[in-house]
């Protein structure tokens, strides 16, 4: 196994590389509970970096273990691992990931639940999302906008594995987040501070993409006005507004309630959403 004392190597180049992201970079995974998600979900891992003084806990050997015989594993000096690893306090196992192609598409099943984050800038927030949105049982996420990379290191450690596992898509705009949505028939639901239907009013069990917008200015204003339906979430006067990340919780769970507890009162009368005779067909990007 090689051993890597020195900041200097080219191994350490190719992470400090990766953790500033940008296309054609591998995913960094940091951390134990990162890397063994990604072990999990079938990612093939192109290089592991493990502390030296932790090459022989258990965790780390049954870990090492999993990601089988063929992965290249050097042990690193606490100084290397500190240039390696992106946090703080650095991790005592850091590795680079293959970013896979997304072939699933976000509206998989018979009622979709997907998640369109619009311009959510702040790595946590995004991955934060995403983890929520596996949690409460959404079919996928669609990252529009100038949204952070939902597979940066700030993103993946915010999701806690989710985003190796959710169906996601990146699509340019909150406009063609829109239009993949009526191509599969769901109603665009606009998330608004204030003046929308109650969310308890809401009716979140038939297909939904629902519209989250980013940190301080929201969703367009277009974008609103031409969703089939507007919710917010009950607030007292003197908030503003909540964050990204708890807002689709939030929602999320409302919608959880709705599709597997009870159906919403008045479900049956609300309009169905409106559906353009022409629409771009929808085609899932590359993670």
């Amino acid at each position: 196994m090689q051993r890597i004392t020195s900041r200097q190597n080219a191994i350490v180049a190719r992470y400090r590389e990766a953790s500033r992201g940008g296309a054609g970079q591998p995913l960094l995974l940091d951390g134990t509970h990162l890397v063994s998600e990604a072990v999990a979900a079938g990612i093939h891992l192109q290089h592991v970096l493990v502390a030296a003084d932790a090459l022989d806990t258990p965790e780390i050997s049954q870990l090492l273990a999993g990601a089988g015989p063929l992965v290249e594993v050097a042990a690193a000096t606490s100084g290397v691992m500190d240039a390696v690893s992106p946090v703080r306090s650095s991790s005592p196992i850091v590795a680079l990931g293959s970013r896979q192609s997304q072939t699933r598409s976000p509206f998989e099943g018979a009622s979709p639940l997907v998640v369109v984050a619009c311009d959510v800038q702040d790595p946590g927030n995004l991955g934060a999302i995403i983890r929520v949105a596996e949690a409460a049982g959404a079919s996928g996420v669609i990252v529009a906008g100038i949204s952070a990379d939902p597979f940066g290191w700030k993103a993946l450690r915010g999701s806690m594995g989710s985003a190796l596992r959710m169906p996601i898509a990146t699509v340019p705009s909150v406009d063609a987040a829109v239009d993949d949505a009526r191509v599969h028939h769901a109603q665009v639901v606009a998330t608004v501070p204030r003046d929308g239907t109650a969310l308890h009013e809401s009716n979140l069990t038939r297909p939904t993409a629902l519209l989250i917008g980013g940190e301080g200015p929201g969703l367009p204003a277009h974008v609103i006005h031409g969703a089939d339906v507007r919710v917010s979430i009950p607030m007292e006067l003197q908030v503003e507004s909540l964050n990204a990340a708890v807002a689709a919780a939030v929602l999320l769970y409302e919608a959880y309630r709705q599709r597997n507890v009870a159906a919403p009162a008045g479900a049956e009368d609300q309009a169905a959403p409106r559906r353009p005779a022409a629409a771009r067909p929808y085609r899932p990007a590359s993670a």
